[in-house]
This record gives structure tokens, C-alpha cells and sequence, in this order.
């Protein structure tokens, strides 16, 4: 489908908040897009749903490259050529007591995510480099942790030492970030026998499946298979992933 560039704004080095017309299928949390960056660019890129309200959808993305470059230059009234939304996303599991985890660009699918959670009680541990970005749209959804590893804002250190201590106070864990803070999410949740998904983040060229450039390994009984980030996933069971 078309749609309509609303806005696109940096809200941080290089990080950029967009948002477009919708009339499209209604996305669930931890699904993604497929955009026509335009340009010499020849692939769609994905990129997580970070936000939906009545026909507007919202994502966030960093400059990586051309395409990414292309997006950011793009105007109030340029038209995206989109498909989507793909995959599968979170398990949202009602009246528990719910840890949400984002790291940097990670935290992109998470924000919806924490909308439409029905937590019993609901925490959420944000963690960046230095600059921090969309926090203030996190508060008020619940309790809020940041952390930043120089210390500018927040506490200092890895957002996983906020894991470690809260652990034991949840009864799941949603995850989405650099592949080293998912696999510790993977290894604190498993060692305190609490339920976590995690989004993965790979390469796609197609979105749906058939390329199959996106697999990622997955445990099973014997050893270990592979599973398509794009079409099983982008979100696992932590337990099931071999990262």
C-alpha cells in the first residue's frame, strides 16, 4: 500500500521518529513494515511498528546507510510504498507482573507493546550508550529505569544489571535489542525460570519468507534447526534461540 508522510524528525543523533497515514491491517505488538526507502536502493527495509493509533503508524529508526539516509530526507507529504504489517510478535500474557527491556533502537517495537499490555504490575528498563531518546513517552505507562553506560542520565552501567535485580519480582520478561543484551536476557531469565520473548533483529530482503537470508538457529530435541526471523519470528521464546 501508499501512505502519507505526517512527519519525520531526529530525536537523537542519527535516530529519527516517523509517523504516516494508516488504513492498512491493524498491527500486533513486536510485528514490522517493509518500506521502499527509495534512492538506489533496490530491497525494502524492515522496520518494527513502534507506535499505531486510528490510521497513523509510527516507527523508529537509526541512519545505518542509503536507505536509511534516503528515509531520514523525506518530507510531510512524500508517499512510502509499504507492505506489511509481517511476522510474529509478542504473547501478551494478561494480569502478570511484566519486565519490558529495550536497548538504543531496540526499545522500537516496545513502546506499543507497553500500551497494550495488561500487566499486574508493569516495569520498564531502558537502556542507551549516552543520548537517550523517547523516554518520556514510556512514563506514565509504568515504572520507568534508565540506564546509560557513561552515566550522563540515569544509572550508570548495562541495563541488564536492572534485569539482575528485578528478576525475581516478574513473572515475564519482554526483550528488544543488540544480540549481547538478548542473549543475557536469555541467560538471567532461564537460570530464575521466568518466561521471556525476545525480538531478534536480522537482514531481510523479502519479509515474508521465501529468501530464507534472515534464519536464525533454534534449540530442538537432537540438536538445533533453523527458523526464519521474518515469517516465525521477529519474536522467540528467549529459551528457544541459539544465539
Amino acid at each position: 500500500m501508499k501512505a502519507r508522510v505526517l512527519s519525520n524528525r531526529g530525536i537523537a543523533s542519527s535516530v529519527y521518529e516517523m509517523t504516516f497515514e494508516w488504513k492498512g491491517k491493524k498491527p500486533h505488538p513486536g510485528q514490522f513494515l517493509m518500506i521502499d526507502c527509495q534512492g538506489k536502493t533496490f530491497l525494502k527495509r524492515p522496520f518494527s511498528v513502534n507506535d499505531f493509533e486510528e490510521e497513523k503508524m509510527t516507527i523508529l529508526y537509526q541512519v545505518r546507510g542509503e536507505g536509511t539516509k534516503n528515509l531520514s530526507q523525506m518530507k510531510e507529504g512524500d508517499i512510502l510504498e509499504i507492505t506489511g504489517p509481517h511476522g510474529n510478535g509478542f504473547e501478551i500474557l494478561e494480569g502478570k507482573r511484566v519486565l519490558i527491556v529495550g536497548g538504543g533502537v531496540g526499545i522500537a517495537p516496545l513502546l506499543y507493546l507497553t500500551k497494550k499490555v495488561k500487566a499486574q504490575k508493569l516495569y520498564i528498563a531502558l537502556g542507551f550508550k549516552r543520548e537517550t531518546f523517547l523516554v518520556e513517552k514510556f512514563e506514565g505507562l509504568g515504572e520507568v529505569v534508565v540506564t546509560t553506560e557513561e552515566g550522563s542520565t540515569g544509572r550508570k552501567g548495562l541495563v541488564t544489571s536492572v534485569v539482575e535485580e528485578m528478576i525475581g519480582e516478574v513473572d515475564i520478561v519482554y526483550g528488544c535489542g543488540p544480540k549481547p543484551m538478548l542473549k543475557a536476557l536469555q541467560e538471567i531469565s532461564m537460570k530464575a525460570n521466568v518466561l521471556c520473548q525476545i525480538s531478534l533483529e536480522e537482514k531481510m530482503a523479502c519479509g515474508i519468507g521465501a529468501c530464507l537470508g534472515c534464519a536464525c538457529k533454534v534449540r530442538e530435541d537432537k540438536g538445533f534447526s533453523y527458523k526464519r526471523v521474518c515469517r516465525d519470528g521477529p519474536v522467540f521464546w528467549a529459551e528457544e534461540v541459539l544465539f
